[in-house]
């Protein structure tokens, strides 16, 4: 069912499906939806049950194009605009992989809320852009740092400068995305993908995920040495005793996050 947010939570096993469930507005985030999602996040991080999370847009044109333009000038100051809740950083706040599932317009906000996803799989038709700049200013939560990491600094500026779109094939060749699926394909591909990263040890995806993570903003050598420590807390947990006795026996590991 629609949630009166425009974000609907829904949790099969493991894997739990974030969707913006605003298509006849091309899912355009309002206050109330950055509200939800950070509610959602906190919601996923707290269930144990939750491994993996796949964020996708409803309807067959847009994931997301960021803000509700009208909704921007409901912020009577430009420091309440600058403290304002915002989405990105809810989806980054989730300490589970996030899977993107890019089913449309991936633009302004939406760019950056799938480039906050760990993985990024897009259907044939999708397309990504950073139209900011069209209207006179740039994105706010990690847009240029985002595209430069996934893109690369040339294909980021052209992005950032021109604000002009770019289509599945050529975000798979930037690495902007993992995978380009037929638009029937994409949702369960993400499933699919999302199952089996469930089946991993939980608490070595998360930290995977978090190594990761550290790794933007450190030294080769701190980096290295943060994934040794964080691979001695993975290694001292129940998991990796049982993925070493389950390796020994020739089966699969039965992994409880512990």
């Amino acid at each position: 069912m629609s949630e009166p947010t425009g974000v609907v939570l829904d949790v099969d096993g493991p894997v739990a499906v974030l969707t913006l469930n605003r298509p006849a507005k091309l899912n355009a985030l309002t206050p109330e939806m950055a509200d939800a999602l950070r509610d959602h996040a906190d919601a996923v991080n707290e269930d144990p049950a939750i491994r993996v999370v796949v964020l996708t847009g409803a309807g067959e044109r847009s994931f997301c194009v960021g803000s509700d333009i009208r909704e921007l000038d409901g912020y009577d100051t430009p420091w309440k605009f600058r403290n304002r809740r915002d989405y990105g950083d809810s989806v980054r706040s989730i300490r589970k992989p996030v899977i993107a599932a890019v089913n449309g317009y991936a633009y302004g906000g939406g760019l950056e809320l799938a480039m906050s996803c760990d993985i990024r799989l897009a259907a044939t038709g999708a397309t990504f852009a950073a139209p900011e700049i069209k209207l006179g200013w740039i994105g706010g939560t990690g847009q240029s740092a985002l595209l430069a990491h996934s893109a690369g600094p040339s294909n980021a500026a052209l992005m950032l400068l021109t604000g002009d779109p770019i289509d599945a094939r050529q975000a798979l060749a930037w690495g902007l995305v993992s995978r380009v699926v037929e638009p029937e394909e994409l949702l369960p591909a993400a499933r699919e993908l999302a199952g089996r990263i469930a089946a991993r040890a939980p608490i070595a995806a998360q930290t995977a995920k978090a190594n990761l993570h550290a790794t933007y903003s450190m030294p080769l050598d701190q980096a290295i040495q943060y994934e040794r420590d964080l691979q001695t807390i993975c290694f001292a947990t129940q998991d990796a005793a049982e993925g070493r006795e389950a390796f020994a026996q020739r089966r699969e590991p039965r992994f409880t996050g512990r």
